[in-house]
């Protein structure tokens, strides 16, 4: 494997992270501090606990979801797309680089900014509403394997693109929507039978009920079929990926 290609991808990414650190890191640690501010401190206060935990430490595991998951898609797709809009993506492709040296750089990069954003995250929460974690080391797995598949889904979206308003098309028109609906702010316990079916079709579903049990041991779903969707999901992007190096689909043209 060629780990000085690797290397170098990856540290070109994370300087141009630290360079607009305001847009990459601050602005989603702002936003997602505002809906503690609104929905832990102004709205928590007034419900009562859901599940045995108070409100605003039962959105934690959600607002970290919606912040990773739009992070990654967004960090990792503009990571691949500018190499593909100024050209100098056929310098990648000519160069004794495979695929999966140029994923490990591009998508690794993306991983270690969501993970940054979402340890953050974490961080801030603690000065609006106390929250514990039950199983630490699960705790990291999810984070970690939810960021890594949704940088892989992101790169996808990068490759796909052609042109900067697609970049948001799927965090902006699909993503955010699904974790709005997927229990980022509610249990699906507490929706109608009919809706609690509904719900089960939303994939983010999964993501934050084996994330909200990493931090209080209860979740809407099944912990193992939780685990199971991301490596599914996380498989599947990995596929798509070499399909697309393989044939050069959106690479060459």
């Amino acid at each position: 494997m060629n780990l000085h290609a690797v290397a170098a991808i990856y540290r070109f990414e994370m300087s141009r992270t630290f360079r607009t650190i305001t847009e990459s890191i601050a602005s989603p640690v702002l936003t997602t501090s505002l809906y503690f501010v609104v929905f832990g401190a102004a709205i928590g206060a007034r419900m009562g606990d859901v599940e045995g935990v108070s409100y605003g430490a039962f959105i934690i595991p959600g607002l970290v979801m919606l912040a990773i998951l739009n992070e990654s898609i967004s960090n990792a797709s503009f990571g691949i797309y500018m190499p593909k809009w100024a050209g100098t993506i056929y310098e990648l492709l000519s160069a004794p680089v495979t695929w999966r040296e140029a994923v490990l750089g591009y998508v690794g990069a993306a991983t270690t900014k969501s993970l940054m954003i979402g340890t953050l995250i974490l961080v801030t929460a603690r000065f609006f509403v106390p929250y514990t974690v039950a199983h630490p080391l699960w705790m990291l797995v999810f984070l970690v394997l939810t960021a890594l598949s949704f940088c892989l889904f992101g790169f996808i979206v990068g490759l796909w693109a052609t042109d900067f308003q697609k970049l948001q098309v799927i965090p902006v028109m699909i993503v955010t929507p699904l974790t709005f609906l997927g229990g980022a702010f509610y249990s699906i316990d507490m929706l109608p039978p009919l809706w609690q079916k509904i719900a089960l079709a939303n994939p983010v579903v999964y993501l934050i009920s084996g994330f909200r049990w990493s931090f209080y041991g209860q979740a809407d779903v099944d912990v193992r079929i939780s685990f199971a969707a991301i490596l599914v999901f996380l498989a599947a992007c990995l596929l798509v990926v070499r399909g697309i190096f393989t044939t050069g689909w959106r690479l060459r043209s």
